[in-house]
């Protein structure tokens, strides 16, 4: 991967081995499965230096997830931590403060397009043609910016689902835990959005991952935005499967959206 992959994904993956020093335990119900299974999750939403070795790096990156999830910021790792690392989210990091990448990435011109690469098995192309188009114009409908699909060529924001390692360098894992992840605007891989097609992805009826759920949030890391650490916005990390008529974007999410390309004027 290049440095730009990488500065656009801005992520890291997951480093070899344990550390030599288990996190702080603070129930005796959390096993050893989980402590290594908390460290990997830790390595790789939140630790960025490869070089830090000592147990008490993953300590300061707990305590950040905590922050970052409103819980209490005490370094130790419990059952409530444990069960929200396991839940099923976005595979970009919770490294953000605020809700833009780094550097502020975005796109300059006022119309971007878009190429569905290759559909799931688990709906009908023009069921995923139509969540796609309805996603990306939640965004649009925030924002001065346009989107045009294409079929063929290059795109700014190539669609694609895909099985273990599909060519970044960042290969899904199966069904469950990281279902998705984009890369910010820019060149090569940049506005890219992949999903899992080990999951089982739905339009919203019966069990399963909300496809434009999922969708929405990946395309707002499409556009620029980084995650959020309100619970009820869109750019919250782990993915919701309420009612697909009651989904919109939150005002958290239209103020992120808004800061990096302004507010959509009508006359536009």
């Amino acid at each position: 991967m290049t440095t730009m992959q990488l500065t656009l994904f801005w992520t890291v993956c997951l480093l070899p081995g344990h550390l030599a020093l288990p996190l702080s335990q603070e129930a005796a119900d959390v096993s050893t499965l989980q402590w290594e299974q908390a460290q990997d999750y830790l390595r790789k939403f939140y630790l960025h230096d490869s070089k830090a070795k000592e147990a008490n790096s993953l300590v300061v990156k707990l305590k950040e997830m905590q922050k970052f999830f409103g819980l209490p910021v005490t370094g130790k790792l419990s059952p409530q931590i444990v069960e929200l690392m396991q839940k099923p989210r976005c595979g970009v990091p919770d490294v953000a403060k605020y809700s833009l990448m780094p550097d502020s990435p975005k796109w300059h011109s006022r119309e971007v397009t878009y190429r569905i690469m290759s559909y799931t098995s688990d709906l009908p192309q023009p069921k995923v043609d139509q969540i796609v188009a309805k996603a990306l114009r939640m965004w649009s409908k925030q924002i001065p910016l346009k989107f045009r699909r294409v079929r063929w060529g290059t795109a700014d924001i190539m669609i694609d689902f895909a099985k273990g390692d599909h060519g970044d360098s960042l290969p899904f894992d199966g069904p469950g835990n990281t279902l998705a992840h984009a890369f910010a605007p820019g060149p090569g891989l940049g506005g890219d959005a992949h999903f899992d097609e080990d999951e089982y992805w739905t339009d919203g009826d019966g069990p399963g991952v909300n496809f434009l759920h999922a969708a929405t949030h990946e395309f707002g890391h499409s556009l620029g935005l980084g995650h959020s650490s309100d619970p009820s916005a869109v750019m919250y990390p782990t993915y919701g499967n309420g009612n697909p008529e009651d989904f919109r974007l939150t005002e958290d999410d239209i103020e992120g959206i808004q800061k990096l390309y302004g507010k959509r004027d009508d006359l536009w």
